[in-house]
């Protein structure tokens, strides 16, 4: 099984940044395909961004397109988003996610482990 815990969250005013990381632990990181969602009050999670076993390719929601950026440090057994231009509407909390199957992450983007996620604010 694999284990995933997430950092980095907290209050930020808009125009700021924040960096969030995932650490992960059970299983040879770098066979994982990682991703971030979403989940804002009152709405459906979403995906965020995705980055696959090598560090290329990766993928990125509309909405944080040029803003967002994930990466991976496998040696490190993490994977980070580097959050800027951060605006209120970004206000969710964040979730770390992995699996194992191309088709499944990249494609589908379903994945079997979830992080408990972290509380991302963005004041006005």
């Amino acid at each position: 099984q694999v284990q995933l815990v997430e950092s980095g969250g907290g209050l930020v005013q808009a125009g700021g940044s924040l960096r969030l990381s995932c650490a992960a632990s059970g299983r040879s990181f770098s066979t994982l395909i990682m991703g971030w969602f979403r989940q804002a009050p009152g709405k459906d999670r979403e995906f965020v961004a995705l980055i696959a076993r090598t560090g290329s390719p990766t993928e990125y929601a509309d909405s944080v397109k040029g803003r967002f950026t994930i990466s991976r440090d496998n040696a490190k057994n993490t994977v980070y988003l580097q959050m800027n231009v951060l605006k209120p509407e970004d206000t969710a909390v964040y979730y770390c996610a992995a699996d194992s199957r191309p088709v499944a992450a990249l494609i589908r983007r379903e994945y079997d482990y979830w992080g408990r996620g972290t509380q991302v604010t963005v004041s006005s």
